[in-house]
């Protein structure tokens, strides 16, 4: 690593910064933009943001990952660029967060060094050991409930994600279909934290939900350490 600064958090750091973990999404704009939304969402307590664009051409996605990086700086919460590497580099985002139909986590790691966060989605337990082998810094688990986010996400069974999150020392989110009611039913599963899209971006008052969702996460991530 030469001289280079390592600014990646340690585990635990990283673990504390993964507890409410927001991933973009157009579709709930309606008339607002998506800047001011992700800052309502920073406003209510979101402590991990991803830009997740599948429909926005190149040029744009970079001037809205630019925007928003700087926006996350601000409220010292990491940043990361879904599945886009070439962007994530040449923005210099604090990661990048891939699936398991995209790059393969070795290569990425390879491409964005190891000061970079790496973020991979993982839905069985052979997915996330060699995830963690491969350099994933935290892993993506889900989908845990019935989603309408995403088309591809396999369902993945709340003892796979306990399961998971004993077969590896990296932290672990929980993602897909996640909502303020259904968090408690999660604790006891090992879990840093849940990725939500919906629950923050389709809400109404966006700063609220989020202030509710963080609340509840925590006792939720408190318990599942028990």
């Amino acid at each position: 690593m030469g001289n280079s600064v390592n600014t990646k958090a340690d585990k635990a750091q990283l673990a504390k910064q993964l507890l409410l973990y927001a991933v973009t999404d157009r579709h709930w704009l309606g008339d607002r933009t998506l800047y001011d939304v992700v800052k309502e969402s920073l406003d209510g307590g979101v402590t991990f943001l991803q830009l997740r664009e599948k429909d926005l051409d190149e040029a744009h996605f970079y001037e809205e990952a630019v925007q928003l990086q700087a926006l996350a700086k601000e409220y010292h919460v990491p940043f990361v660029v879904n599945d886009n590497v070439d962007i994530a580099l040449k923005m210099n985002a604090d990661g990048v967060h891939v699936g398991q139909s995209d790059m393969e986590a070795g290569n990425v790691r390879a491409l964005i060094g190891e000061d970079k966060i790496l973020g991979v989605s993982a839905q069985t337990v052979e997915q996330a050991i060699q995830a963690e082998q491969r350099g994933a810094d935290y892993l993506g688990v889900g989908a845990i409930f019935p989603t309408g986010s995403k088309d591809d996400a396999d369902d993945v069974s709340k003892e796979t994600l306990k399961a998971i999150c004993e077969a590896v020392s990296i932290p672990v989110v929980a993602i897909g279909g996640i909502t303020l009611e259904n968090t408690p039913e999660l604790k006891g599963s090992g879990i840093c934290g849940i990725a939500v899209i919906s629950a923050i971006y389709g809400q109404k008052n966006i700063k609220a939900a989020s202030e509710q969702l963080k609340k509840v996460t925590e006792a939720t991530v408190a318990e599942s350490k028990l």
